[in-house]
């Protein structure tokens, strides 16, 4: 990873880190039991470097479904248009859905589970569990331990000009917050570097869509569903890792051909495909009936009114992150935001205050 890559890894778990903390401060006064959701848990990825600015739009607030629109072409970095209806590249869609729709996912797009995971997640949400056990936990992985000592020692979270060189001392300075982000990071790392050909631009937005989605979803599950936060955080994590896997499927397939693979294609497979894969994958690592069920429910089909608790913190989650990431990069403004929060159903105050934390930066 390069020092820049670093850097804005650390400035964008910082943030997340920080952002989940004051979200979820007013739900301490109603806590809600942590339960394991898995017996394995997901992969996070380092956070790459932000996607080039682009154009601010005019200035009337985009209705719900301009922000899909927007977040495409930001995406995709050419405007959305229908899927094409060439045979070749009905043909390749048709091959990306056989593929992913076998009995079992090819293991080149079925992440495995990690497996110090399931004992970091539990030691996270056990209030019992004292920092020198999570310590020695976090010790057992170099890498982990390492991104630790990297975002501990951050203009953010160093607290003077001494370094800070042991893991007990990190664990303390990034709290819980911290160290849930850092471990989602950490462990989809190797996921979402994706490198590819066409629509480079379309990993990078993908993350940060799932870090904003993920910590939108962890704060509406806890401010507004009276639900699991922590399942709501590994839902989206969930759902950003399923968009990657059919990306990748996707770019695979063109890939064996001699076309330049067409943007409304690649998007309709993403739409169909993604919450299947996620719950797919989550199937996989044996994680909750839940679970398995919210991220089910993210097809337009099921109505907002049928959504689980966590299924509509998902579906929060995920329109509130594209908000976020719109606001992020100039295409809207904290006004706009808010009014394509409004217009997308969420115009009660829980959600705006999620929606303006979410999308702080530091001036730093």
């Amino acid at each position: 990873m390069s020092d820049l890559s670093g850097a804005l890894l650390i400035v964008a778990l910082a943030v997340l880190a920080g952002a989940v903390g004051g979200l979820l401060l007013a739900a301490r006064r109603r806590p809600v039991a942590a339960r394991p959701e898995f017996s394995r848990h997901p992969v996070p990825a380092a956070a790459p470097a932000p996607p080039p600015s682009v154009p601010a739009a005019a200035s009337p607030a985009p209705p719900a479904a301009a922000v899909a629109t927007q977040l495409h072409e930001l995406a995709f970095g050419v405007a959305q248009r229908p899927a094409s209806g060439d045979p070749q590249h009905r043909a390749v869609a048709t091959a990306v859905t056989a593929l992913l729709s076998e009995p079992v996912l090819n293991a080149e797009y079925a992440p495995r589970r990690p497996l110090l995971l399931p004992k970091l997640v539990q030691a996270v949400n056990d209030d019992d569990v004292s920092g020198r056990e999570l310590s020695r936990l976090i010790a057992k992985d170099p890498a982990l331990a390492g991104n630790l000592l990297r975002m501990a020692n951050s203009a953010f979270y160093r607290v003077n000009s001494q370094p800070v060189e042991s893991i007990d001392r990190a664990v303390a300075l990034l709290g819980t917050a911290g160290i849930r982000s850092l471990i989602a990071a950490s462990l989809m790392q190797p996921v979402f570097k994706a490198s590819t050909v066409h629509f480079k631009r379309f990993p990078d937005v993908t993350w940060l869509h799932t870090q904003y989605g993920a910590t939108a979803a962890e704060a509406y599950a806890a401010l507004v569903a009276d639900s699991d936060p922590f399942a709501g955080q590994l839902l989206g994590l969930l759902m950003g890792l399923g968009t990657i896997m059919v990306f990748r499927a996707t770019t695979d397939e063109y890939a064996k051909t001699s076309l330049v693979p067409d943007a409304g294609t690649v998007a309709e497979l993403v739409a169909h495909q993604a919450p299947d894969v996620a719950r797919r994958i989550a199937q996989d690592w044996e994680l909750s009936e839940r679970i398995l069920s919210a991220l089910a429910e993210q097809v337009p089909a099921v109505a907002a009114g049928d959504l689980t608790a966590l299924g509509a913190s998902l579906r929060f989650g995920r329109y509130c992150g594209a908000i976020a990431v719109l606001q992020g990069v100039g295409v809207l403004d904290e006004d706009r935001g808010l009014a394509a929060l409004r217009a997308g159903g969420y115009g009660r105050p829980d959600c705006e205050r999620i929606l303006v934390r979410l999308a702080k930066r530091p001036t730093a």
